[in-house]
């Protein structure tokens, strides 16, 4: 019988990130996952073939090129250049494993049209969002997060940034309602209005963040060459290099508890000891609640999206407001430069949280945007939360993957989930033996 200090099941991201971070500790950490492939929810599917199987459709066309070409990503999101994220990957090092590319654009849809995001004092100054004094009142907002100091209260603008309202932050600058939804969604990257009740500070932060990775790049956001796939295997390695174990497709049959805290896990006949187990929400039913349902509909193209520039990879939101919704609709585009596809192929996946008993007719708009459409792939699934916290039980269970097709709401989640597991708040001070990432811009 074997005694570990964590058994992680399932090898989604959140997992196998936590799995590298617990290994890199020193903990001793077995990961069982009941699949035969890395990723779980958030897995990459290739070759194409594989992808019509799954979701029962008539095999592809000739026209597609080679299935083993293809990557597709069951649950695409891209990843802010100077976020969260990219701290992790520099700090564990997992860079070596993984190359990433430059997203090309980000855009917004107002009133029936796409418009780049602006995100520096050049952006804003040519963007067709604004008029002439928006413009300028932007800018102001743009300089002061980017000079905001936390230890510094000359730089709050005479606002307490634990106390006034983003809602208040925006007025300070007259910013018109346009502005404020294009700021507050595709900058910031808030999911529903809520944050404009909340203190300003998280959204001073995320426009930083934003403005700070477009500093970086020609596009704030960045993505792996080969697909999301690859940052779960990337993670996985890392564990396994600090001494992790890995046992795939394996059934679990039983967690086994003693006085509420969770004991063992039993897999095909044998059990494992441990002190803490982390796994998603499809190892522990019973320890979950629905909050809400999400729809992503991928969808294959010969062409680049219309009104992006010919960009062969971008995000668009539409803004809730736009389509009288209560949350945002969002669209990645990913193509062969990322080598996802075969030559001259894209991939475009739509993704919301539905909200009607109808979702296709919910992003019906958004498809709009797509045509002509190759094939597409309609899913709906429960967005699946925790019931407790996991600290009496240690059994620590992810949120599943939202609507969002970004990272930022997956990297709090590992960032709180850690915080539960260890009792300490994530460190992520640059790695010593890795003092910088790689990406290959376009």
């Amino acid at each position: 019988m074997q005694e570990f200090d964590v058994i992680v099941l399932g090898t989604g991201l959140k997992e196998c990130v936590l799995s590298a971070l617990m290994s890199q500790s020193g903990k001793k950490v077995l990961h069982i996952d009941k699949n035969p492939y890395y990723g779980g929810k958030s897995a990459s599917i290739s070759p194409l073939e594989q992808l019509y199987k799954k979701f029962k459709v008539p095999g592809p066309s000739m026209s597609m090129g080679r299935g083993k070409e293809w990557n597709i990503d069951l649950v695409p999101k891209f990843f802010l250049a100077h976020g969260e994220l990219v701290k992790i990957l520099v700090h564990t090092e997992v860079t070596r494993y993984v190359d990433f590319k430059v997203v090309e654009g980000s855009f917004v849809h107002k009133a029936g049209k796409l418009h780049k995001v602006p995100g520096t004092e050049e952006d804003a100054h040519t963007s067709d969002l604004m008029g002439m004094f928006d413009k300028r009142r932007f800018r102001k907002l743009l300089l002061f997060a980017l000079n905001f100091d936390l230890r510094k209260p000359r730089t709050y603008h005479d606002m307490d940034p634990n106390k006034t309202t983003t809602k208040d932050l925006f007025s300070h600058f007259d910013l018109g309602l346009d502005v404020m939804e294009f700021t507050g969604h595709a900058i910031a990257l808030h999911s529903s209005e809520s944050y404009l009740e909340q203190p300003c500070l998280e959204t001073i932060r995320r426009i930083r963040m934003y403005s700070e990775s477009l500093s970086q790049h020609s596009s704030p956001y960045l993505y792996p060459v080969y697909g999301l796939g690859e940052l779960p295997q990337g993670f996985a390695r890392l564990s396994a290099e600090y001494g992790g174990t890995f046992l795939m497709n394996r059934a679990v049959d039983e967690i086994v508890m003693d006085d509420g805290k969770v004991k063992a896990v039993k897999s095909e006949g044998k059990l494992f000891l441990c002190k803490q187990l982390i796994c998603d929400p499809s190892y522990v039913p019973n320890r979950v609640r629905k909050a809400g349902r999400v729809i992503r509909v991928i969808c294959l193209l010969n062409h680049p999206v219309k009104n992006t520039q010919e960009a062969n990879s971008c995000q668009i939101i539409i803004p809730q407001t736009q389509l009288n919704r209560k949350s945002d609709i969002y669209i990645s585009v990913v193509s062969y430069s990322h080598s996802v596809a075969s030559d001259g192929l894209y991939i475009a996946t739509v993704s919301t949280t539905a909200e009607t008993r109808n979702p296709e007719k919910e992003i019906q708009p958004a498809l709009e945007l797509l045509e002509p459409i190759i094939q597409k792939f309609m899913s709906v699934s429960n967005l699946l939360v925790p019931n407790e916290d996991g600290k009496k039980s240690q059994i620590f269970v992810s949120r599943s993957y939202d609507a969002t097709n970004h990272l930022v709401s997956d990297c709090e989640d590992i960032r709180d989930m850690y915080q539960r597991i260890t009792g300490a708040e994530l460190s992520l001070g640059r790695s010593q033996r890795h003092q910088s990432y790689n990406s290959e811009d376009d």
